[in-house]
């Protein structure tokens, strides 16, 4: 799924950016508030990761704009501001949750995968479908018990799938979680991955519905 890492040092950047990585999110960044705005407002992001002390725009106001516009985008604050009035300032901002620096990258993702499960209706860390199971916090996918090794691309658009079991995804909103900011969205690319997965998970896994897109849902 595609994050948005907003951090203006190079190394917590660089620490961020490689653990997502790691653990199979699409990563775009930038370190300019007035950019991250612009990004936010723009793109379709899974997630926010954001700093509050940013060069061009305060994060606290970056995030308030959002959240005026009806941006409802989870947002997971980061920030060396440690006081409690100071966190209390940003979840009534709009904030989704607030980590101090300095953080374990542990936390960080454990604290992602909790956002990321409760904007899409999920209580589990294990996403299931029937017999498919994805552990978001190991990256694996099995069926049946069995692992299946699949592509970070192909990983990426199931856990979508999964993330939003029960409701139809269109190929744009797809489009959008699997290609990095810059890079053309490509809807025969996301037809492509479908096949490839139902190759892999079994052809009935994948809805298709003409005209507004694909759906995952628990078998009768």
């Amino acid at each position: 799924m595609r994050i948005l890492v907003v951090e203006d040092d190079p190394r917590t950047l660089d620490t961020l950016v490689r653990a997502l990585e790691g653990a199979g999110y699409l990563v775009d960044h930038t370190g300019d508030g007035k950019d991250a705005w612009f990004r936010g407002d723009t793109e379709s992001y899974a997630a926010v990761i954001l700093d509050l002390g940013l060069k061009g725009m305060d994060g606290l106001a970056v995030l308030k704009r959002w959240r005026a516009a009806g941006r409802d985008l989870p947002v997971l604050i980061l920030t060396a501001r440690g006081e409690w009035s100071e966190r209390v300032e940003g979840i009534d901002a709009g904030a989704d949750d607030y980590l101090p620096k300095p953080f374990r990258v542990e936390e960080v993702l454990a604290r992602l995968r909790a956002l990321l499960r409760r904007a899409g209706g999920q209580a589990s860390p294990v996403l299931r479908a029937g017999a498919l199971a994805l552990d978001t916090r190991q990256v694996r996918v099995t069926l049946d018990g069995v692992q299946i090794h699949l592509s970070p691309q192909e990983y990426r658009l199931l856990s979508v799938l999964l993330h939003h079991k029960g409701t139809v995804v269109s190929q744009g909103d797809l489009a959008d979680q699997l290609y990095a900011d810059g890079i053309e969205r490509d809807t025969n690319g996301v037809e492509v991955l479908i096949g490839r997965l139902r190759r892999k998970l079994g052809s009935d896994l994948i809805e298709t519905r003409r005209g507004f897109g694909y759906l995952i849902d628990d078998p009768a």
